[in-house]
């Protein structure tokens, strides 16, 4: 099951023009890529490893921008291992701009926090005091949003950084 794309469906099915879908987990999400490909009413862009160096390898490049109707309603931000907050605030509020151009009726957030630097299968480098940022950048899309929980796998911190990107969504 996809979590954010059902959840992106569901809001078509319930009256929302326009949708967009953010991922920010650590894996590219080409699952909801997959579905949305052809399609304008949902914008589809994704956060992720470099798919030279990350799972699933085949998709989540920069040249895949969606075809036929969905012919740039697909945006990916593949970043490389190592990645910082500074690289990834860049893509970030890239995808922020983009977001906001669109103008959706509501926003799915795919939200992984296995960007960690402390994840072990992540290779980059996300420090507890960036989760509150994401969040920030974030709420300036001003649109209703639903979170939907991804990856995470430093077990410890995973509620942390979790709360961290919900509590700098709400303060701003």
């Amino acid at each position: 099951m996809n979590n954010a794309a059902i959840a992106a469906q569901a809001f078509r099915d319930a009256g929302a023009a326009r949708v967009a879908i953010l991922d920010v987990d650590y894996h590219h999400g080409n699952g909801t890529q997959t579905i949305f490909y052809d399609r304008s009413d949902v914008f589809f862009l994704s956060l992720h490893g470099h798919p030279s160096q990350e799972y699933p390898y085949f998709l989540g490049y920069e040249d895949e921008i969606g075809e036929g109707e969905g012919e740039g309603y697909n945006q990916n931000y593949p970043l490389r291992w190592g990645t910082s907050w500074h690289t990834y605030q860049e893509a970030l509020e890239d995808a922020i701009r983009r977001i906001q151009i669109y103008h959706p009726d509501v926003l799915v957030i795919s939200l992984g926090v296995d960007t960690f630097e402390n994840d072990p299968i992540s290779k980059f480098q996300l420090t507890l005091e960036d989760y509150p940022k994401i969040g920030e950048r974030i709420a300036k899309v001003k649109a209703p949003t639903l979170f939907v929980m991804e990856g995470g796998y430093a077990v410890d911190k995973i509620g942390i950084n979790a709360v961290n990107v919900l509590l700098g969504f709400e303060t701003t």
